[in-house]
């Protein structure tokens, strides 16, 4: 089975396992925000989100998920205050992402510019839970 999961850059720099293209990993899948992935990447690369790697808790008794990782894209998207809303708290502007591809991870990728670095598009290949 093919997957596609989103890896917050937080979650990686946190307490993450660096990663690179032929890694086995085992993962704890939640379900992706899409509507917030929507804003980020597009709604098109958002709903091929298959899920999103958690393991900072709140996945209930969600089992892990062993694959192999096929490819790794670095996402980054400008933020800025919503329109009418508040100047302290940014959000995602629409249509600003861009993906990187790479060929390993370690939550550490630089900004891009205006455009900051938030996590990773990570496809995987031989999924199993």
């Amino acid at each position: 089975m093919e997957l596609t999961v989103w890896v917050d850059d937080w979650q990686m720099q946190c307490c993450g396992t660096p990663f690179s293209i032929g890694s086995p990993v085992s993962w704890t899948l939640v379900d992706a925000d899409k509507e917030w992935l929507a804003d980020v990447v597009g709604a098109d690369a958002a709903d091929r989100v298959d899920g999103a790697e958690e393991h900072h808790g709140g996945a209930g008794e969600a089992a892990e998920t062993r694959a192999t990782v096929a490819g790794i894209s670095a996402v980054h998207c400008r933020y800025a205050p919503r329109p009418g809303g508040s100047d302290t708290t940014r959000h995602p502007v629409p249509g600003s992402g861009t993906l990187t591809a790479l060929t390993s991870a370690d939550g550490w990728t630089p900004d891009d510019g205006e455009r900051q670095f938030c996590g990773y598009l990570v496809e995987l290949t031989g999924a199993h839970r």
